[in-house]
């Protein structure tokens, strides 16, 4: 873990103190109500919830990776507030933690994900650290991925399907295509939007294969994918 004075506190309880100094109760409910969370929310709103978290983690620096995970962990497992576990999540994006994104941090975000269980935990660490560790170490992250696309657990599923997001002209599409294919046959939304929402954006890269891959499995996807999925190619065609 971070090195701390006898006088300084963990850093799971400093950021618990710096979300409560930017708390607005009265909020907390109807955040709490939209995420359809079991964890309640202090009522922090993302832009005071980031500048008084960078405050908290700016000069953090770790030894190794298991001191950084061990913080995040803390954080994460301890929360009793949803923002807490943004902010986890915010931890494991900050500078000091670029030369830990490799598969060996896959475990850490397996956990962040089965355990989070929700779109918004899951969709940032499937955009963009998942997204991380498969460019630097993508032999690895891909067969993890392709593991993952078969899952029995929803969240893993709808990971690899997302990994790619912000790959633009870097996308596999071999990857993308075979994490697909396991949840076309799938009843769940979550599956469903997040194969219409992994076309949709590779469409502003490439709307003609988006347009040839919707048509080639038209009868296999969802109504909602193919809507999604097609949102971003006709403006791309200027159509």
């Amino acid at each position: 873990m971070t090195q701390t004075s006898p006088d300084e506190k963990p850093l799971a309880a400093r950021v618990r103190t710096a979300l409560e100094s930017v708390a607005e109760p009265a909020r907390a409910p109807a955040m709490q109500a939209y995420m359809k969370s079991a964890m309640p929310y202090l009522g922090v709103a993302t832009t005071p919830r980031r500048q008084a978290l960078k405050v908290v983690f700016a000069g953090l620096d770790w030894p190794d990776r298991a001191s950084w995970q061990a913080d995040v962990l803390a954080i994460w497992r301890n929360a009793e507030f949803r923002e807490e576990r943004y902010a986890a999540l915010e931890l494991t994006g900050v500078k000091a933690a670029r030369r830990f994104q490799t598969i060996d941090a896959l475990p850490l975000y397996e956990e962040m994900i089965v355990t989070g269980a929700w779109w918004d935990f899951v969709d940032e660490i499937a955009g963009n650290r998942l997204w991380g560790l498969l460019q630097n170490d993508r032999t690895a992250t891909t067969r993890t991925m392709l593991a993952w696309s078969t899952d029995a657990d929803m969240w893993k599923r709808r990971s690899s399907i997302l990994c790619q997001l912000h790959a633009k002209t870097a996308t596999d599409l071999d990857l993308l295509y075979a994490c697909i294919e396991p949840s076309l046959v799938s009843r769940e939304f979550f599956l469903r939007k997040a194969i219409g929402w992994a076309l949709r954006q590779y469409a502003w890269t490439d709307p003609d294969e988006v347009a040839r891959y919707v048509a080639a499995n038209e009868r296999r996807l969802s109504g909602l994918s193919k809507r999604e999925a097609l949102k971003n190619a006709g403006k791309r065609r200027g159509k």
